[in-house]
């Protein structure tokens, strides 16, 4: 899934994972009732940011990452017709 964008210093570009259809019941959830997912896959990762004496602090994640994030994490971007979200590093809890 490769990306025609660059982010810059620490932030990443994630693909969110797509929304519950049915619980695990089987039950059909509504589209109003689908909760924003909170997981996803690293696409793109910046350079790094530079710390108070100068230095270079490379990401810790890298392409290809399954990530969670928090819910209102990050800014809803659209690329060539496909949703994802741009955040700092540091808006990402955990890796899978």
């Amino acid at each position: 899934m490769a990306v025609n964008i660059k982010p810059l210093a620490d932030r990443v570009i994630v693909a969110p994972a797509a929304a519950e259809e049915k619980t695990k019941s089987g039950i059909i959830i509504p589209d109003t009732a689908k909760e924003k997912p909170q997981r996803g896959e690293i696409v793109a990762v910046g350079e790094g940011k530079m710390s108070d004496q100068g230095v270079l602090v490379k990401p810790q994640l890298k392409v290809g990452d399954q990530v969670l994030y928090g819910k209102y994490a990050g800014t809803e971007i659209s690329i060539e017709g496909t949703d994802y979200l741009i955040m700092k590093e540091s808006d990402i809890f955990a890796v899978l």
